[in-house]
């Protein structure tokens, strides 16, 4: 067991190497001043990377109507009138310059003949304001993110897990943590912390998150350093997530597959979009057809494996292969299926932690002064139902903004208070889990969190299931006092679990008290006993373990904005 431990100082520490984190990395690094990034996992295998469909910006490349101020009200109305007006300015306003420093940085944005950056619809936008790079947007972006952090020799460091921030009297001093493969512990000592390491969807068990990421690191490292999560029950299902094989159930089946003429269809043969929107049938938004095909499964009419059939077989094989490569390419890998000849089984998985860890609109500042929080870590911008292409544009906003108010608090700061207990309290933690040997399996114990918030918390909720769900999470985290770790020759990965483990259970417990407390059904919350919106809870839910939920006003929509706001058709404008 390595007891080893390295010291390292930075002006700026940044959790988490996705398309924020070395976004804010960047800026501060433009300024000469010292950061340093970690990520639990190599830096371009980040969650970025995945993300395909596009990136928004009120460009006017190919609608020179659009404005900044049609965005924020597309946004504002898509969010079911959850998200912050503020919140949404800053993105809005900030989007075309964040497009800029991709293409400065060579990023290989789609363009028309004339050199123009192309742009496409997206569901519910009222113009194309949609850049894209084919259906490879995400992973372009994190490409050029990384060239861009190496030509300025931003110190990265792969394979660390995070598993404290360090903070005294409430203003932040750094972070502790340990390398994943030789167990060697990490004190870093930092002005400012910034906090990038995703969200929670991986609690459920059909996610299009991967395994070990998204477990709920930064909701629980932002809350035990003394900040609060907003929101935490706003969670987007995605309709297509194939089931099997289960290492990668969840996995996403674009829904460009639906706007090419895939047909849906439940193990009667039954087309039964028809039933739940028969204008729009399979072009219907994210929200309505995952919530058609929930109720088709949970009603009985689903396939013996849980799941209903996306059939794309009736359309040209051509059509297919140039319209749908990915597609046909993940379904031969996985599961050797030629969707030529037949059908997809899917169901609903979670895709996007739409709320997160409390921050100011203005710099993303949490309750504890250096710390900040951005990327899917963060709440305010997408409210009850995200826009599509709105997640990767608030990355380079915010990341840009943030690195920003990281110096000026790092600058600002007469000396650095450190706390001798508080780093004492980091080692013996991990101290305390490595000589653990319960008979608690960590994986097993991760396995029933995630049966019990798909159970109960998923799609559709309830006051029974919900009081249920919290039933068995508390019983769960009494087993939790009893696990084993075991690293081995290969590595620490069962410690990195047993950290994924305290961040499920902690974001779990937060979704499942903020749930029960949105009695209503709004967006992407479906609750079947309050089918109807309720304009009392037209506010933001705050989780804290000590305070459980309260509710936060949300500012108005200034004039400018709301006179934008209307019903925006989405035929045809799928969102990735």
């Amino acid at each position: 067991m390595s007891t080893r431990e390295r010291q390292i100082s930075t002006t700026v520490l940044v959790i988490g190497t996705g398309g924020s984190g070395l976004r804010a990395a960047i800026e501060v690094a433009e300024h000469d001043v010292d950061v340093l990034a970690i990520g639990k996992r190599p830096v371009h295998d980040a969650h970025t990377s995945l993300a395909a469909g596009g990136i928004n910006a009120a460009l006017g490349t190919m609608d020179a109507a659009d404005t900044w101020q049609q965005h924020a009200a597309d946004t504002i109305k898509e969010s079911y009138l959850l998200a912050n007006p503020h919140t949404v300015e800053v993105v809005t306003r900030g989007a075309e310059r964040g497009i800029g420093d991709l293409d400065r940085w060579g990023m290989d944005f789609a363009r028309e003949e004339d050199g123009r950056i192309s742009q496409r619809f997206f569901g519910a936008h009222t113009f194309r304001r949609t850049a894209f790079a084919g259906d490879y947007t995400g992973l372009e972006i994190q490409r050029t993110l990384v060239r861009r952090a190496e030509e300025l020799n931003v110190p990265i460091l792969d394979h660390v897990y995070i598993t404290r921030i360090l903070v005294k009297d409430n203003v932040v001093f750094g972070a502790y943590g340990f390398d994943q493969a030789d167990g060697t512990r990490y004190l870093i000592h930092a002005d400012s912390v910034i906090l990038a390491a995703g969200g929670h969807t991986r609690i459920w068990r059909r996610t299009s998150s991967r395994r070990d990421e998204n477990t709920g690191d930064a909701f629980r490292l932002a809350v035990e350093a003394g900040g609060r999560l907003r929101d935490p029950e706003l969670v987007q299902f995605h309709p297509s997530g194939i089931i099997e094989p289960e290492n990668a159930a969840g996995t996403l089946i674009s829904e460009a597959a639906r706007g090419e003429g895939g047909i849906l269809r439940n193990a009667l043969g039954e087309r039964f979009m028809s039933t739940y929107d028969p204008e729009r049938m399979e072009l219907s938004t994210r929200d309505r057809v995952a919530l058609a095909a929930y109720t088709e499964i949970k009603e009985g009419r689903g396939t013996e494996n849980g799941g209903v059939w996306l059939d794309v077989s009736h359309l040209p094989r051509e059509t297919i292969m140039t319209r749908l490569p990915r597609v046909y390419q993940t379904m031969m890998e996985l599961q050797m299926l030629d969707i030529t000849t037949d059908p997809i089984e899917i169901a609903p998985t979670a895709h996007y932690s739409m709320g997160g860890v409390w921050v100011r609109p203005d710099d993303h500042g949490t309750d504890v002064d250096g710390l900040y929080a951005i990327g899917e870590a963060s709440s305010g911008l997408h409210g009850a139902n995200r826009l599509g292409g709105n997640s990767l544009i608030e990355l380079l906003v915010y990341g840009r903004l943030v690195g920003q108010a990281a110096m000026a608090h790092a600058a600002g700061l007469s000396a650095q208070h450190r706390s001798a207990d508080a780093v004492a309290s980091a080692r013996a933690e991990i101290d305390d889990l490595l000589i653990a040997d319960g008979r608690e399996n960590v994986r097993a114990l991760q396995r029933a969190i995630r049966n019990t918030m798909t159970e109960h918390a998923g799609v559709v909720r309830s006051e029974a299931g919900l009081q249920e769900g919290l039933a068995e999470l508390a019983h769960i985290e009494e087993r939790m006092a009893d696990v084993g770790i075991h690293p081995d020759i290969a590595g620490f990965q069962d410690l990195a679990h047993a950290f994924d483990l305290k961040g499920s259970a902690l974001a779990a417990r937060a979704t499942l008290e903020a749930a029960l407390e949105r009695r209503e059904t709004r967006g992407c919350h479906n609750r079947s006993d309050f089918p109807d919106a309720e304009p009392a809870l037209q506010v933001n839910l705050v989780w804290s373990p000590t305070e459980g939920v309260t509710r936060e006003e949300i500012p108005p929509v200034p004039d400018e904005i709301a006179a934008l706001m209307r019903d925006v058709s989405s035929d045809g404008k799928l969102v990735e």
